[in-house]
């Protein structure tokens, strides 16, 4: 049976890699036809282009649709051993369908850790290039939120600025409340607030602080100009798309902690982002054995049926993955099982058709 396991790892892991090849070949083309317009007009350096964009892109593609391409290459691939009545031959040597699975596991594991890999920790590496040149020579990643920005810092304490440049790392119109239940213990008010990066402290010019202590009595300070030390950061005052992209899997970890002790609700789409690369990998290894058990068996339409309803397969587990992502993001549903919810509802799926494939 050696032989045979290693005959189906290197088929599962070629029709793979081969794959996946073409359409990157295919989309580099297609993404290159559509951005070069940008590319001129910005005069990206064309080294750029290829090492710091297009280099990094690959990973990123990679991990996008491993799960598709994992999906189409066991259907492809499995379609024809059973075309080519293999399969019935193994199984009937007495080799039992359960050991013919073997070496598709064994195979799907692999790329579950590439995936694991990827999303974690080489991916946000690549990212920071890439989104550098994207920000650059494409489009602005980085974005000034509008007027009247209100965040929550830490728990009870709240910071309000009529806009923030981040080019200059300056508000204007500062505010920060601290409140000790509803009752309101210490608002400071300066005309503007910025980021010294020699000293690591908040410069606030002509502010006011108003202390209020537990008897109720009123302490008073103002004065031109004072550094101090905010639990804020610059870029909590401004917006980055997709900045989880650039955080590995420690760095994601830290955010989130910190989001919560601030009380912030933001950590929620970052938590969602952390719960999809560890349920990303496991749905490599559930779809694979969906896979096989569709296209173990010989049938009149051949590989196209097949091909057929294993995209279907696909593309309707994304647009769970999508649903549950909304529903986590915006309602009242948990991180963890809106990443997850798909790979359970696919794996019941397996199952039963693991045991309705031909024994």
């Amino acid at each position: 049976m050696k032989i045979i396991d290693w005959y189906i790892i290197k088929k599962f892991l070629g029709t793979f890699f081969y794959a996946i090849t073409l359409l990157i070949v295919i989309v580099i083309v297609f993404d290159v036809s559509e951005n070069v317009d940008s590319f001129i007009k910005n005069k990206a350096p064309f080294m750029a282009i290829v090492v710091d964009y297009y280099i990094n892109f690959i990973p990123y593609f990679i991990n996008l649709f491993i799960y598709l391409f994992t999906f189409i290459s066991v259907i492809f691939f499995t379609s024809k051993l059973a075309g080519d009545t293999e399969i019935i031959a193994i199984l009937s040597s007495g080799v039992s369908f359960k050991r013919f699975l073997l070496p598709y596991l064994i195979a799907s594991v692999f790329l579950a850790i590439i995936s694991f890999y990827l999303g974690n920790f080489l991916i946000p590496k690549t990212n920071e290039v890439r989104r550098v040149f994207k920000n650059t020579y494409m489009e602005k990643l980085t974005k000034d939120n509008e007027t009247n920005i209100h965040i929550q810092i830490q728990p009870n304490t709240f910071v309000y600025a009529n806009r923030f440049n981040s080019d200059e790392s300056i508000g204007f119109k500062f505010s920060m409340e601290q409140l000790d239940g509803q009752k309101l213990v210490y608002k400071l008010m300066a005309d503007n607030i910025k980021w010294d990066t020699v000293k690591n402290k908040w410069n606030i010019k002509n502010y006011y602080i108003r202390t209020i202590d537990s008897l109720g009595q009123q302490h008073i300070s103002m004065g031109d100009e004072k550094d101090t030390t905010i639990n804020l950061k610059t870029t909590d005052l401004y917006k980055i798309k997709e900045r989880f992209e650039e955080m590995n899997y420690y760095q994601l970890n830290a955010f989130i902690t910190r989001e919560k002790q601030k009380g912030s609700i933001v950590y929620k789409k970052y938590e969602i982002e952390k719960h999809k690369r560890m349920a990303g990998p496991v749905a490599i290894i559930i779809l694979t054995f969906i896979g096989v058990a569709l296209s173990s068996r010989k049938v009149r339409g051949g590989i196209g049926l097949h091909l057929g309803i294993g995209i279907a397969l696909t593309f309707s587990y994304i647009m769970f993955m999508q649903f549950s992502t909304v529903f986590a993001t915006y309602g009242n549903l948990s991180p963890i099982l809106a990443a997850w919810i798909p790979n359970i509802i696919y794996m019941i799926i397996g199952v039963f058709l693991i045991q309705k494939a031909p024994k």
